[in-house]
C-alpha cells in the first residue's frame, strides 16, 4: 500500500478507533457535518423511575479485543495499542467471579458485532476490524470474539452474578460493507452517508432518517435474542436527536417483553442507553445528545465535562494540563447544572480512547503519590450522583511504564499514542496475563488499591445519599485543596471531604452546615466523633473521606 495512505489510515485511526477520540478540551473527533433532511420525529420524554434506578449502576467497561484471552481459538492477533489482541467473549465470561467481587453491579463490552474483511484489505483496516467499531453485521457475533452461544453464555452468567450487560451500538457510521448484511426482517443500510475520512474510505457515516428502521432493529434483536439490559451509544452526536428518543422508547419497551432470573427475581431487562460524546464543556452533549424537554434524546451520557475537571485536579489531563484546585471540581459541577433536569450523567476516569490515569498521574510529575492518587479520584466517583464506570485495569493501577513523557499523535504503527495507549492487556488475578499465559498476580500494592475500589463500591451501593443524593456544597480551598460537600437523600446525609493536596490539613465545620449533627461516623473506619457546635476534622494528603451523619 502507498506509504503517504498508509500514514493517512493510521492517523484517521488515531481519532476513530473505538471512535469518539478528542482533545483534552472535548474537541469531537472525526465527522463530516451532514444536512439532514427536515424529519419530525415522535418526541418520547425520560422516564424518571428506570434513570433514578440505573443511578446504582457501577459499570466495569472492557475493551474486547484487548481484555483476556479466554478461548485459545479466537483472537485478531493485531490491533491498535499494547495488548496481546486475543482477548474475547470467553475471556470477559472467565472474569465475571472477579468483576462481581470488585463490587461491580454490570458490565460494558466494546462491540463485538461481525466486521467482514475484504478481499486483500491491509493491516491497518484489520487493526480497525479489531476494535469493533467498523461493524460490517450487526445481526452476527465476530467469530475473532467467539459465538452466539458464547455470547448468550456470557449474558447468562452474567446475570446469573447479578450484573447487568450493556452492549456497545455503533449506529452513526459503519463498514462500507455493511450494507451487504439484511437484518433478519430483510432490512439494510442505504450505504448512502459519505466516509468518516477521506483517508478512511472503509468506513460510511449512517444516514437519518433513511438507516433508523434498521438501527431501531438492531437496538431491540440483542434485548430479545440475549436479554442484554441496554446499549451504550458511540459516537452519538452521529444520530439525530429525535432518533435515539424513538429509538430509546422501542428499547424500553421490547426490555418491558423480555424477563430473566437475577438475584432470585423474575426481571426485565433494565433498558439504559449511555451516550459517548466527546465534549468538555457540556454544550455538545446538549445539544447533539440530552435535546430539549420538547424533544428529548438520550437520558445519560458520559460525564467528559467533570471528567476532565477531576483529572486536571488530581493528575493531569492528556495535554499535561493540571489545575491542582478544588474549584475545578465545582467547575465540573458548574458545567453540569445547564443540563436538563431529565439527565443523569455517567462518570467515568479512564476508557479506551484516553490515557490511563496511572499515566496522568505520571505525566503531572505526581509519581510518588502514585496509588494515593488513584485513591482519591475514585473515591470522588464514589461520591457522584449517578451511575459511575470503571476501566478495567484502574482497579489496580495499571499503566504503560515509560509513556507518560509521549504525547503522540499516532503517527506509525508501532508507535503508541494517547488514542489507544490504555487499550492494555488484562490483569485479572489467575488469569492469563499475555502470549505465554502466565497467570497474573497482583503486586502487594495493586492489591491494596483493588481493595480499596471494592470497598468504595459495597460502600456506594448501602448508601443512597452516595449513589443518588442531592449536592449541598460545603468547601472549595484552593489555598488548602479541601474540598467537601454534604450529600443528601432522604433521611441520610454523608459529608465527602476530600485533601487534594500533598499536605495533610485539618477541615472545619459548623454542626449547621451538617443537618445539626450530634456525631459523625467514618463510613470506611468506623471512627466515630463528636459534633459540639462545630467539628475539626484532620485528614491526611491526598485521601477521601466519608463521614456518615448522626442526629
Amino acid at each position: 500500500m502507498d506509504a503517504k495512505l498508509t500514514v493517512g489510515l493510521l492517523l484517521a485511526a488515531s481519532v476513530l478507533s473505538a471512535c469518539g477520540g478528542g482533545s483534552s478540551g472535548g474537541t469531537p473527533g472525526g465527522t463530516e457535518t451532514k444536512t439532514e433532511p427536515e424529519v419530525t420525529y415522535t418526541p418520547y420524554p425520560c422516564d424518571q423511575t428506570l434513570y433514578q434506578q440505573t443511578d446504582r449502576l457501577r459499570i466495569y467497561h472492557v475493551m474486547t479485543e484487548a481484555f483476556i484471552d479466554g478461548d485459545t481459538n479466537r483472537g485478531y492477533g493485531i490491533g491498535y495499542g499494547p495488548s496481546h489482541h486475543n482477548g474475547d467473549i470467553q475471556g470477559i465470561t472467565d472474569s465475571l467471579d472477579y468483576i462481581q467481587s470488585l463490587g461491580m453491579n454490570a458490565i460494558w463490552l466494546t462491540p463485538v458485532f461481525e466486521s467482514v474483511q475484504d478481499a486483500g484489505q491491509p493491516d491497518n483496516v484489520t487493526r480497525l476490524d479489531a476494535t469493533g467499531y467498523f461493524g460490517s453485521n450487526y445481526f452476527a457475533i465476530d467469530p475473532n470474539f467467539g459465538s452466539l452461544e458464547q455470547a448468550r453464555t456470557l449474558v447468562d452468567e452474567a446475570h446469573a452474578r447479578g450484573l447487568y450487560v450493556f452492549f456497545d451500538g455503533v449506529f452513526g457510521h459503519h463498514k462500507t460493507n455493511a450494507p451487504e448484511y439484511a437484518s433478519p426482517n430483510g432490512l439494510t443500510l442505504s450505504g448512502q452517508g459519505p466516509h468518516y475520512a477521506d483517508s478512511l474510505t472503509t468506513t460510511q457515516l449512517s444516514t437519518f432518517p433513511v438507516d433508523l428502521d434498521f438501527m431501531k432493529e438492531v437496538a431491540t434483536y440483542w434485548i430479545r435474542e440475549l436479554k442484554i439490559d441496554g446499549w451504550r451509544l458511540d459516537v452519538a452526536n452521529e444520530v439525530p436527536v429525535g432518533g435515539w428518543g424513538e429509538i430509546r422508547q422501542l428499547v424500553e419497551e421490547t426490555s418491558q417483553s423480555v424477563t430473566y432470573q437475577m438475584n432470585g427475581e423474575t426481571v426485565n431487562p433494565l433498558g439504559y442507553m449511555v451516550a459517548e460524546i466527546f465534549d468538555g464543556s457540556g454544550d455538545k452533549v446538549r445539544s447533539h445528545g440530552y435535546g430539549t424537554a420538547e424533544l428529548p434524546g438520550v437520558c445519560s451520557a458520559l460525564d467528559f465535562a467533570m471528567r476532565y475537571q477531576l483529572v486536571q485536579t488530581l493528575a493531569a489531563e492528556e495535554s499535561g494540563r493540571g489545575a491542582p484546585y478544588p474549584s475545578q471540581l465545582n467547575l465540573g459541577w458548574q458545567l453540569n447544572s445547564a443540563n436538563p433536569d431529565y439527565a443523569h450523567p455517567n462518570l467515568f476516569v479512564t476508557n479506551h480512547d484516553l490515557v490511563r490515569l496511572g499515566d496522568l498521574i505520571q505525566r503531572a510529575g505526581l509519581e510518588e503519590e502514585y496509588f494515593e492518587r488513584h485513591r482519591a479520584v475514585y473515591s470522588f466517583v464514589a461520591a457522584y450522583s449517578g451511575p459511575i464506570t470503571l476501566y478495567y485495569g484502574d482497579e489496580i493501577g495499571d499503566e504503560v511504564p515509560g509513556f507518560a513523557e509521549t504525547n503522540d499523535v499516532c503517527n506509525g504503527i508501532d508507535v503508541m499514542c494517547d488514542d489507544h495507549v490504555a487499550r492494555t492487556s488484562g490483569k485479572i488475578e489467575g488469569l492469563p496475563l499475555d502470549e505465554t499465559r502466565t497467570p497474573f498476580t497482583a503486586s502487594t500494592e495493586q492489591a491494596a488499591l483493588r481493595d480499596y475500589i471494592r470497598q468504595l463500591m459495597l460502600m456506594r451501593d448501602a448508601h443512597p445519599a452516595l449513589y443518588s443524593g442531592e449536592r449541598v456544597p460545603l468547601l472549595a480551598e484552593n489555598a488548602t485543596g479541601l474540598y467537601a460537600d454534604l450529600k443528601v437523600a432522604d433521611s441520610e446525609q454523608i459529608l465527602y471531604l476530600l485533601n487534594a493536596d500533598s499536605t495533610a490539613h485539618e477541615a472545619t465545620f459548623e454542626a449547621s452546615q451538617l443537618a445539626n449533627a450530634t456525631s459523625l461516623t467514618n463510613l470506611l473506619t468506623g471512627q466515630t466523633v463528636t459534633v459540639s457546635g462545630s467539628v475539626t476534622l484532620p485528614i491526611a494528603a491526598v485521601t477521601g473521606e466519608f463521614w456518615l451523619v448522626n442526629n
